[in-house]
């Protein structure tokens, strides 16, 4: 498969992706797709059938399934060129995000907020950026935190509520999906323009916010 390069160099940089889902799998396949050359998926879950709606590369021959597992399979067939690490595992402290240390980036595509706590710990110790979405009905949020340069997720007050009290609709995933995607990609590629602006979407249209930081 032809991947087109050319508007990121992606080939020597390496991404965890943290949840498997539907910001998790929309996020792997448009990092692959730009050409990644390694991605880390960490998640316990596995799939259910209320999540085949937005979590398309399952299908329902797939329910009980490691999500992980799955998706590592399916980005191999799609993606040869990217090397692919699964981990069928809970992230409830910063050492359980042990085997991401090769990471350059991190993608927080997490349901709760203990999770995306342990992440904003971790790269904030670790000096990594974080991609964090958040999904809810037809609202959506996608953030950069790069540390020394914007607020963590704490500070940044994305911490205060829960995502997902309303179920989530796939159109929304998808464009917080991708957004996530893109801010790596722009990351990685050396333009931390994006850090520290919230980028809100509500199905009507999209805007962004620049977060107060103080370091």
């Amino acid at each position: 498969m032809h991947m087109d390069n050319a508007a990121f160099e992606l080939s020597e940089n390496c991404a965890a992706i943290i949840g498997c889902g539907g910001l998790g799998t929309n996020i792997a396949v448009h990092l692959a797709g730009m050409g990644i050359g390694r991605l880390i998926l960490i998640d316990f879950d596995r799939v259910e059938r209320s999540n085949l709606n937005r979590q398309f590369f399952f299908t329902p021959a797939d329910v009980g399934g490691a999500k992980c597992d799955l998706l590592a399979a399916r980005l191999r067939a799609y993606a040869p060129d990217c090397a692919i690490e699964q981990y069928s595992q809970k992230i409830t402290c910063t050492k359980d995000l042990s085997v991401a240390q090769g990471a350059d980036i991190l993608l927080a595509a997490v349901d709760g907020n203990d999770a995306r706590r342990v992440l904003n710990d971790y790269c904030t110790q670790q000096k990594k950026p974080l991609v964090n979405g958040g999904v809810n009905g037809l609202f959506g949020t996608a953030y950069l935190y790069v540390p020394g340069l914007s607020a963590d997720l704490e500070r940044a007050g994305l911490l205060d509520a829960e995502n997902g009290k309303v179920r989530a609709v796939s159109s929304t995933v998808g464009v917080i999906g991708a957004l996530q995607a893109q801010l790596a990609a722009k990351c990685l590629s050396g333009d931390c323009d994006p850090a520290g602006r919230l980028f809100i979407y509500d199905c009507e249209e999209i805007h962004s916010m620049q977060l107060s930081y103080k370091g």
